[in-house]
């Protein structure tokens, strides 16, 4: 089952000193480049990744790797959301036999320190759906969601990348569940699908916990 890409931070990071990014330092010179442009950011949940994959014919999911462990509770959610007969008539109307891979995130009580700050029972939050090895715009994602019946992790109001650094240094409170958890960062795609001179995907992380 494919693993979800890694996400860069924004900034490059000092490497002899404080190990702390060094803002306007840019990783990417793509992302440089579009600093001033449109961006989507969405809220980085803090919980553990979850793939879900449909392969033509049935659905099955996992967390990060192969190999994770998934809490007992959390299974049970996932089970009641993505198995069944039902379902994978829904995975067969939508997609047909074409490869599909929604990657979410479970999250609430007992998963990371501070779960229960947004929800007290298990769930999964959907931020990112691959369809024959294309990720899809926030649109289609959010389309995906509706017919799955799913959450989808919520926009951000800012839309360049130095609106969303600022933002962060701010230690806004998560829009998920009862909103009163510290975000632990957000994601940011341009606002038109892009790649970099190597072919992959451009995306972004700026994290609370990098400003502090």
């Amino acid at each position: 089952m494919k693993e979800y890409h890694k996400i860069e931070t924004i900034y490059k990071r000092d490497m002899e000193g404080t190990k702390k990014l060094i803002e306007g330092s840019f990783r990417s010179e793509t992302v440089e480049y579009l600093r001033d442009n449109e961006w989507i950011f969405t809220e980085k949940i803090d919980g553990t990744n979850i793939r879900i994959f449909w392969d033509g014919h049935r659905v099955s999911f996992n967390g990060r790797t192969d190999n994770a462990q998934l809490h007992g509770h959390l299974v049970e959610r996932l089970n009641e959301l993505f198995l069944g007969n039902e379902v994978e008539e829904l995975f067969e109307q939508k997609f047909g036999e074409t490869e599909v891979m929604l990657f979410g995130e479970g999250y609430g009580a007992g998963i990371q320190k501070g779960g229960g700050d947004y929800i007290d029972n298990k769930d999964f939050i959907l931020f990112d759906v691959c369809v024959n090895g294309i990720f899809l715009e926030r649109e289609n994602i959010e389309d995906v969601a509706k017919t799955f019946g799913l959450q989808v992790v919520p926009i951000m109001p800012v839309k360049t990348l130095s609106e969303a650094v600022e933002y962060v240094k701010n230690n806004p409170k998560s829009m998920v569940g009862k909103c009163i958890k510290e975000i632990e960062g957000i994601v940011g795609t341009p606002k038109i699908r892009l790649t970099d001179f190597r072919g992959n995907r451009v995306i972004v992380k700026i994290k609370v916990e990098d400003f502090k």
